[in-house]
């Protein structure tokens, strides 16, 4: 008789805790981040002038255009890829996560450094090429990716090598960008973790809405 009210007692707590742990505690925490962190709960998503969503200030996306300060390279195209269209092969590690290439593999040179070839379509013109064509000081973070390939920061540093290009691209003083680029720097969490770096989507979106000079 005891065995089977013992064997009673454990269901009925499993019961409980399982509802109190699997049902009441994440509606709960739901319904709190909802009101004291609703911004962040929703996934920190990010809208136009037009209300439309564009994005979300926790991923990356590919800016490459030379109207835009340009994103930091990922492996997987910040999984914007079609994985039925993925002749690149950007997402053969998934949807996030690093290439795992030692520096001395012939990929990762290749990319960086580029390839020459007698073929046209093998040649490979290399990200450290490519900037320096633009005119811009490579920095650590345009040239390398990084552990998710995620990553929507880039350092001011990076932000402030392409300046000039930006500007002279859209007729804008240099001043303004350098400008912009401080009011777009998020700083070390807690004044203290981390280093200082640059949303680009929020930086783009912010050049957008700047006037030309001339």
């Amino acid at each position: 008789m005891s065995f089977a009210r013992e064997v009673n007692r454990a269901i009925r707590s499993t019961l409980v805790l399982w509802v109190i742990g699997a049902i009441i505690y994440p509606f709960v925490m739901i319904g709190v981040g909802q009101i004291i962190l609703p911004f962040q709960v929703n996934g920190s998503l990010i809208k136009n002038n037009q209300g439309q969503v564009i994005g979300s200030s926790l991923i990356g996306q590919p800016f490459t255009s030379e109207r835009y300060f340009n994103s930091r390279p990922s492996t997987t195209s910040y999984s914007t890829a079609d994985p039925k269209k993925d002749e690149a092969g950007v997402l053969k590690t998934g949807v996030s996560g690093a290439s795992n290439l030692a520096p001395s593999n012939s990929a990762l040179i290749e990319r960086i450094k580029g390839k020459d070839d007698p073929d046209p379509s093998k040649r490979v013109e290399g990200d450290l090429n490519r900037l320096k064509k633009a005119g811009i000081q490579p920095t650590a973070d345009l040239v390398y990716t990084s552990g998710s390939s995620l990553d929507p920061h880039i350092t001011p540093e990076a932000a402030k090598a392409q300046v000039n290009r930006v500007a002279k691209v859209r007729g804008l003083q240099p001043q303004q960008l350098e400008t912009l680029i401080a009011q777009n720097t998020d700083g070390r969490f807690l004044g203290i973790f981390g280093e200082p770096g640059v949303n680009v989507l929020k930086l783009n979106l912010a050049l957008d809405g700047l006037k030309s000079a001339s």
